[in-house]
């Protein structure tokens, strides 16, 4: 843990330095409250100088919009600069417009960042109009020791991270709510989860692998289709939580077993799922890495492995969208290789179109390889010999 420092009534102070998403702590720190102008706080974040907040908690709520708006007007005004600029030139690639979109989120994220909150110990905010935030924080970073500062922006994720803790998420596969921890996706794109409760069983499947559980919701599916035992893996500590906090509440625990293991567990199932980052890539941040899978490791990890860990007659389940070779990140040539390499067979796939909001979003920067998106759950079993 690292602490982040700055100067306040003559003295210089320090505290807890608290980033999710790993940044270091800013080196230039500035006090700011109520009566700084948007447009000023705009230029310092833009410079990399950090704002420590000392005025109203609302009102620094309300920065954090004008400074959005800031980024999005200058994007939107840069964009249309270039498309008259250069409308002779040919339009850039899917994957070079994936990256260029990547970038701009990357820069967005952290010029919205440099707005800092202080923390008490006990993650009190001490600020006027500040809402009691502790048990979020209390979810997401442990119990707290000493006093500590974060971005509001990463504060704000935390609140709504609790809120989805809180409520959960309907399961209609299970008739049931699941309820994300902060950290761990969310299974708000049921149409996977939707596969996996209607593909048809390898005959006399009893035992199944889920690898990488995450809110164990996959799992649970599994075990509600009446194998007798699951064993979901993960290595997150925080998911390895979520999972057993979720097949508790659903009475599942005695037939599902949660085990931390990197991919798979001992021995060989019937039936062994996977639902891997659907993109290769780099994460920036924690939560980034149910989303991209650098150089593709947990995809292929998975293929590569699949075979010594699958009984007699057993299936692998491989759930991936195509949105990778749609942005030209993955060709379909390439996953079919490594499934031949791995010495499997193709026994049959299900496809369904998502459904979620940016599929239908034409003002979406990635729209075009969103709206031809399918997700598949490929059927996989060991080549003959």
């Amino acid at each position: 843990m690292t602490r982040i420092e700055w100067e306040e009534g003559g003295q210089q102070r320090s505290a807890l330095w608290r980033s999710e998403s790993g940044w270091p702590a800013p080196k230039k720190v500035v006090l700011a409250d109520d009566t700084m102008a948007a447009d000023t706080a705009y230029r310092l974040a833009l410079d990399g100088t950090a704002l420590l907040w000392r005025g109203d908690f609302q009102n620094a709520r309300q920065l954090v919009q004008a400074l959005a708006r800031r980024i999005d007007h200058k994007g939107a005004r840069a964009k249309r600069g270039k498309t008259g600029a250069k409308a002779g030139k040919a339009a850039p690639t899917p994957t070079e417009g994936f990256h260029r979109h990547r970038l701009a989120q990357l820069q967005r994220a952290r010029t919205l960042a440099m707005l800092l909150i202080p923390f008490d110990a006990d993650y009190t905010i001490p600020l006027r109009r500040a809402p009691d935030v502790r048990d979020a924080c209390g979810e997401a970073w442990g119990p707290g020791s000493e006093a500590s500062v974060a971005s509001l922006r990463e504060l704000l994720g935390l609140i709504g991270a609790h809120e989805w803790r809180r409520k959960g998420v309907h399961i209609a596969a299970l008739d049931d709510r699941i309820h994300p921890w902060y950290g761990v996706f969310s299974p708000v794109r049921g149409e996977y989860v939707d596969l996996v409760a209607q593909a048809p069983l390898p005959p006399h499947a009893k035992l199944a692998f889920d690898i990488g559980a995450g809110t164990g919701v996959l799992g649970a599916v599994l075990a509600r289709r009446g194998l007798q035992r699951v064993v979901a893996t993960d290595m997150d500590e925080r998911a390895l939580g979520c999972a057993r906090d979720n097949l508790a509440r659903l009475g599942l625990l005695e037939q599902v077993e949660i085990v931390q293991a990197d991919l798979f567990p001992e021995g060989q199932a019937d039936l062994v799922v996977c639902n891997p980052p659907w993109l290769p890539g780099k994460p920036s941040s924690a939560i980034e890495y149910a989303i991209y899978d650098p150089d593709s490791r947990m995809l292929r990890g998975f293929l590569g492995g699949l075979k010594a860990h699958l009984a007699p007659q057993g299936e692998g389940w491989l759930i991936v969208s195509d949105l990778a070779e749609h942005l030209g990140l993955r060709t379909r040539e390439q996953l079919l290789k490594w499934i031949a390499d791995a010495g499997l067979h193709l026994a049959g796939r299900h496809d369904v179109q998502p459904t979620h909001g940016k599929a239908q979003d034409a003002d979406d920067p990635l729209h075009a390889a969103r709206s031809r998106e399918v997700t598949s759950l490929w059927r996989l079993r060991v080549e003959l010999q």
